[in-house]
């Protein structure tokens, strides 16, 4: 069954193409001088200075006055986790897949993976702990041990990194998010096969990496909390960012993706559409 778009020719701009999509978080900007206040709505001492905004992120409030906060706007760590709102997934695809046996593992990692009967026959040698660390093939280190490779068992490497879109309708809201399995080079899995490595490596997948708004509901005000501290009364005003309609993407600020996953991460086991979606993907 298809799935809805967004109106107002939102389709197109959910299947625009990721760039740059293994991109590590980039560094926040360090703003000062400004203090976010929890009163009668939201409001935000703010004394940063026009120069100091980068136009092409989404605005952040610059004026040097207090400023009240919609208390009806949609927060988007909030509405991302609410059961209530009917999200959809759109676009779920793989953008770089490793599963393979072939890629070598330090020496301690095949010695390891021995029975304990040929570690004792082979116990280690000086000349073998100083190989430890040392990378290699399975082929490489039975033969530094001097057995036969069979008696080696290698694991599966795997690394999947892709993308998806959740959106909703009623919102005119679309997040672009990015999952893996690993944020190591890959995950070692022990299996018979790759098709069963692939479905054990994925019982802790993550979100990661970059997040992209789309928004296009100009009735209504989204915003973004960086809340280090749910409890805190006082935040940073760099905290609150205004996302504003736009028939665009607009990439969130480092502090802000993060703040979203984290939420994302926290609430992952009550929001299964994340979960069936990836993993109908990679089987």
């Amino acid at each position: 069954m298809d799935l809805p778009t967004l109106p107002t020719n939102t389709s197109n701009n959910l299947d625009s193409s990721d760039n740059n999509t293994d991109a590590l978080l980039d560094e926040a900007a360090q703003l000062s001088g400004a203090t976010l206040v929890f009163g009668e709505g939201l409001s935000v001492s703010n004394s940063i200075a026009s120069d100091q905004l980068d136009p092409a992120q989404p605005n952040i409030e610059s004026e040097n006055t207090t400023q009240t906060i919609d208390p009806n706007a949609i927060i988007l760590a909030e509405a991302l986790t609410d059961k209530a709102i009917s999200w959809q997934i759109h676009n779920c695809k793989i953008i770089k897949k490793t599963v393979t046996q072939d890629l070598p593992l330090p020496f301690l990692y095949h010695y390891d993976s021995l029975d304990d009967a040929i570690k004792q026959t082979h116990p280690l040698t000086p000349e073998l702990l100083i190989q430890f660390n040392t990378p290699m093939s399975a082929h490489e280190a039975a033969k530094l041990i001097g057995i036969d490779e069979e008696l080696l068992t290698s694991p599966w490497h795997v690394k999947i990194i892709g993308s998806l879109v959740v959106f909703s309708e009623a919102l005119q809201l679309a997040v672009r998010l990015h999952w893996t399995n690993t944020g190591k080079e890959t995950q070692q899995v022990y299996t018979k096969n790759a098709a069963d490595a692939i479905i054990a490596a994925f019982k802790d997948w993550q979100f990661f990496g970059r997040v992209d708004v789309l928004y296009k509901n100009n009735k209504q005000i989204l915003i973004s909390i960086d809340e280090l501290n749910p409890n805190t009364q006082a935040l940073p005003a760099e905290s609150l960012l205004t996302i504003e309609a736009s028939s665009d993407y607009q990439q969130l600020l480092a502090t802000h993706a993060l703040a979203a996953i984290v939420k994302l991460e926290a609430d992952k086991a009550d929001l299964p559409w994340f979960d069936k979606a990836i993993l109908e993907r990679i089987e």
